[in-house]
């Protein structure tokens, strides 16, 4: 079980953040963990970044996931060996307690050369490397 998680944290660390510097990476591991504690995203971590629209018969829409590389329809194994190691290690320090929430309880974040229409809806509570991150105005 635990292993199943940390494969799922370090997939996204490795897909969203590897060029990001470490506090960044913890940020977008928090933001996981935070949506799994809120009330408006699934229990687990697996469930929260495989979380989105899927067709009627059950196959995952192109581009309309939480966390875009999931559903992009390339291949999601790691290409960048060290860079891989290096996310199941943060992984490992985020999941064990051994860094502090540096996204500040955010549930969102995206880079910052776009600007998501549900950005307005959303407080920004701190910006690490090119990603803005965001707490939910709902109460949890």
């Amino acid at each position: 079980m635990l292993q199943t998680v940390m494969m799922c944290l370090a997939l996204n660390i490795y897909h969203e953040a590897r060029n990001q510097p470490i506090e960044g990476q913890i940020a977008v591991s928090y933001v996981i963990l935070n949506r799994v504690t809120h009330k408006d995203y699934p229990e687990d971590v697996c469930s929260v970044v495989k979380q989105g629209k899927k067709s009627k018969s059950g196959r995952m829409l192109i581009n309309k996931c939480q966390f875009s590389w999931y559903c992009d329809g390339k291949s999601d194994e790691p290409k960048d060996r060290d860079a891989f190691r290096w996310a199941l290690h943060v992984a490992l320090g985020v999941v064990y307690g051994q860094y502090p929430d540096e996204s500040l309880g955010a549930t969102h974040y995206h880079s910052d050369k776009i600007v998501p229409s549900w950005a307005k809806q959303k407080k920004q509570t701190t910006r690490i490397g090119n990603h803005i991150f965001y707490e939910s105005l709902k109460e949890y």
